[in-house]
């Protein structure tokens, strides 16, 4: 099955049920929220210290999933009320497709855990950018990190059309640049890691942000039931603001490290070692043009146009602004 059948598959039952969201908070006094184990976060504190429950004053019932378009599907079929940690590439493909959904919160952003790798032999770096033209390239086309390549050759002026763009995924992109058989490769999480054995990034994370290049996660939730239950949303995001805040102090640590491991179902080590990748915006940084107020509807648009381009949708909307609600972290912000 190719990227672009999978996609319509994955969504295509999805999308018809976008009026379909349940009222469970009304008539249970019980909400259910998606997230991932092996993705450790500070909301993960507070979900098992029962913070939510205290702060909303109803039942907060977890839900596991393996792939962000899988919480797409069951936030259509109103079994779960939001997803936390959502990634955007599959966000964007159920916007895209019709389903009504809306980014409420930035999760986490990992801008360092998504980038481009140059050969080590080259010796280019930021400054000699522009010496990668005519160079062999492999790209995982139809994703973010495909986006950010694009982005990346476009600030430095490097003609992609100059360049051999291989499509590879992200391991088999690191086993290339190991062999030597492509002279740069993109990829993310343990692919690059690997990838950066053998070479170099040209951008930080910090300055593909700047760029407008965005590798985050995010809370989400059907538009019908988030404007039925603002107050409860925005309940909802002030305690995972307040978790956040916690972890980013450094002072909480030794409390919520245990808590937080256990829960996503991981030893402490490697916890702490993929939260050090991890950035949690303040709410204030989440409101500002960055974030909310702008730059994540536009990065929207940019990986909708790159989805396009690979065949992986049919098409982008006009604009992702509809597909961003900050009015109840907003709100949360005053509680």
């Amino acid at each position: 099955m190719n990227m672009k059948t999978a996609l319509r598959s994955a969504v295509a039952g999805a999308a018809l049920l976008t009026g379909a969201q349940a009222a469970m908070a009304d008539d249970h006094g019980s909400i259910t929220v998606g997230y991932f184990l092996e993705w450790p976060m500070p909301f993960q504190y507070a979900k098992v210290t029962g913070m939510y429950e205290e702060a909303m004053g109803v039942e907060v019932d977890w839900v596991s999933f393996d792939t962000g378009t899988a919480m797409s599907a069951a936030m259509a079929s109103g079994d779960v009320q939001m997803s936390v940690s959502q990634g955007i590439p599959p966000f964007v493909v159920a916007v895209s497709a019709g389903q009504d959904l809306q980014v409420l919160d930035v999760a986490v952003s990992y801008s360092d855990n998504d980038n481009c790798v140059v050969s080590a032999s080259l010796e280019i770096d930021k400054d000699s950018a522009d010496e990668l033209a005519g160079k062999k390239v492999a790209v995982p086309l139809g994703t973010a990190a495909h986006y950010g390549f694009l982005k990346q050759m476009s600030h430095f002026g490097v003609d992609v059309g100059s360049m051999d763009v291989v499509d590879m995924a992200p391991p088999d992109g690191a086993a290339a640049i190991a062999q030597g058989s492509v002279d740069m490769a993109c990829g993310w999480g343990g692919s690059l890691r690997r990838m950066m054995e053998y070479g170099n990034v040209l951008l930080t994370g910090a300055e593909k942000e700047d760029l407008g290049i965005l590798v985050f996660d995010a809370t989400t939730g059907p538009a019908g039931w988030v404007a039925e239950n603002t107050d409860m949303v925005s309940a909802f995001l002030a305690v995972t603001a307040e978790a956040n805040a916690m972890w980013n102090s450094g002072e909480h640590t030794a409390e919520m490290l245990p808590a937080i491991a256990q829960d996503a179902g991981m030893d402490e080590d490697a916890t702490e070692a993929t939260l050090a990748g991890f950035v949690f915006p303040s709410v204030d940084e989440q409101l500002g043009p960055k974030w909310l107020d702008g730059g994540a509807a536009e990065f929207m648009k940019g990986v909708a146009n790159v989805f396009v381009e690979a065949g992986s949708i049919d098409a982008a909307l006009d604009t992702y602004e509809n597909a961003v609600n900050a009015g109840p972290l907003s709100a949360a912000s005053g509680m």
